[in-house]
């Protein structure tokens, strides 16, 4: 169980599922983690707000798809609410322009239909709304520096 927690921060439904898969009885498992949630070692909590704040340094997450990949992991819904909560729609949209921003680096030169539905589909998989795909598609697509005139 220690082994699990050195390697990365964990979710205690990540850790039951660990314990039931070694075939650890339930009763015992219970008890383990919620001594283990006692010292500080399991938190739910401040794995969401760490898992919040690094998937959308790392890939740009839109709120919808953090809170999907939590519910997966096993985290409860007011918690994901709570980690969520200091995401504004703001900040989404900025998050937004910059992935728009990479992603149109690497689709310089092509037809400019390409590019918008390139950028699209990569922003509608990283979870943002259509509203900020669409905004922010059609201004990646116009401020390309190979559609402005000279």
């Amino acid at each position: 169980m220690l082994k699990q927690l050195s390697m990365a921060p964990r979710s205690r439904k990540q850790l039951a599922d660990k314990l039931r898969q070694r075939g650890c009885p339930e009763d015992v498992g219970a008890r383990v983690l919620d001594r283990m949630e006692a010292v500080g070692l399991v938190d739910d909590e401040a794995y969401a707000q760490m898992t919040v704040r690094s998937k959308q340094a790392t890939r740009g997450l839109a709120k919808r798809a953090l809170a999907h990949d939590l519910r997966g992991k096993g985290v409860a819904d007011t918690t994901i609410e709570g980690a969520l909560g200091s995401i504004d729609a703001e900040s989404e949209r900025a998050l937004a322009e910059a992935v728009a921003g990479k992603t149109m680096r690497r689709l310089a030169g092509l037809d400019p239909q390409i590019q918008a539905r390139r950028l699209a589909g990569v922003l509608a998989r990283k979870g943002y709304p259509p509203s900020v795909v669409y905004a922010v598609v059609r201004d990646a697509v116009n401020d390309a520096p190979e559609h402005q005139r000279d």
